[in-house]
């Protein structure tokens, strides 16, 4: 089987893939054998016009090439869970309510209300992933994909330098994106995955996850249609963060719940599919003066807790 520059195995050998069908893989963004390993049967069949049935055996192909979609021991799973990152956030309390710091090959969900920093994390993460692993990096790359215009250039510079970092080079090394709907947003993470076979990134955030979704579809009739596209979309997230190994951090909004007066008045958006897909979900909420609270609400594997970090000129300190 032939491979590209990167070393990846191409889709030409697969069974099933004629070069008219590998053409439009490739222009759908399915450039290896693990993209296609991890499809569904119905994406496939959409990217390159062909029977779902068709789709199927070209995927199973794929699995078999990829060696995986069949069941593995748990030992094999602990050693592959050797290979997970953690990113520091800046703050060890921040981090020990992570269980370290935030995991790579999962999605971490920030939600509060505006103001109570989760933009500031999602740039501090910028900076943080590009430092060497012993001091609390990936060293890799970051994507931002940002929707509401609030990606700052200038708030990069004052982390970089707190950091001791070349302002220019950190900024170089950030790649971001501004989308202007739902259906963009989505693209861009099609973007992402294809730009991610020649840059070494490590981290992607999404700020803000629903606010396009939520502004796009309105009322009980768009619900089920939202809730639909916001799951292929984690999904897509989801598998980033597999094949690259890497954090994504995605910011979110809440919403006043009618009954407040029996419990916490907020709640995030999206639903249980935004929380059945994020890994970790952190609420987010202000304290005096420079003071947030961190509460861990979802884990698979941590008690929930809270942590009070603060938001300095610096960034995110203890």
């Amino acid at each position: 089987m032939g491979k590209d520059s990167n070393g990846n195995e191409t889709i030409d050998k697969l069974s099933g893939v004629g070069p008219a069908t590998a053409d439009k893989l490739k222009e759908a963004g399915y450039l290896d054998i693990m993209s296609i390993a991890v499809a569904s049967p119905s994406e496939l069949a959409d990217a390159a016009e062909i029977g779902e049935a068709v789709a199927s055996k070209i995927i199973v192909d794929a699995r078999k090439q990829a060696d995986i979609g069949g069941f593995e021991t748990g030992a094999k799973l602990f050693e592959k869970r050797q290979q997970v990152g953690h990113l520091t956030s800046g703050s060890k309390v921040l981090d020990e309510l992570l269980g370290g710091g935030f995991e790579s090959q999962s999605i971490i969900e920030l939600f509060g209300e505006f103001g109570s920093g989760k933009t500031q994390i999602g740039h501090q993460l910028c900076v943080i992933v590009q430092l060497p692993k012993e001091q609390g990096g990936l060293d890799g790359e970051a994507f931002y994909i940002d929707t509401e215009n609030t990606f700052r250039p200038e708030r990069i510079i004052q982390m970089a330098e707190a950091y001791e970092l070349d302002p220019e080079i950190v900024l170089s090394k950030i790649h971001v994106a501004r989308a202007y709907n739902s259906n963009h947003q989505m693209l861009l993470v099609e973007k992402v995955k294809e730009l991610s076979k020649d840059i070494s990134a490590k981290l992607l955030v999404v700020d803000s996850l629903t606010a396009h979704f939520r502004a796009e579809y309105i009322g009980r009739g768009a619900l089920a249609d939202r809730q639909q596209k916001l799951n292929r979309h984690m999904h897509d997230l989801l598998r980033w963060s597999d094949l690259n190994n890497g954090v994504v951090c995605v910011t979110n909004q809440v919403a006043a719940k009618p009954d407040a007066f029996f419990g916490d008045p907020t709640r995030p958006i999206g639903g249980h599919i935004v929380g059945h897909t994020a890994t970790f979900r952190i609420y987010l909420r202000k304290s005096k003066g420079p003071k947030r609270i961190a509460r861990l609400i979802d884990s698979p594997h941590l008690p929930e807790g809270e942590a009070v970090f603060t938001i300095s000129e610096k960034g995110i300190r203890d």
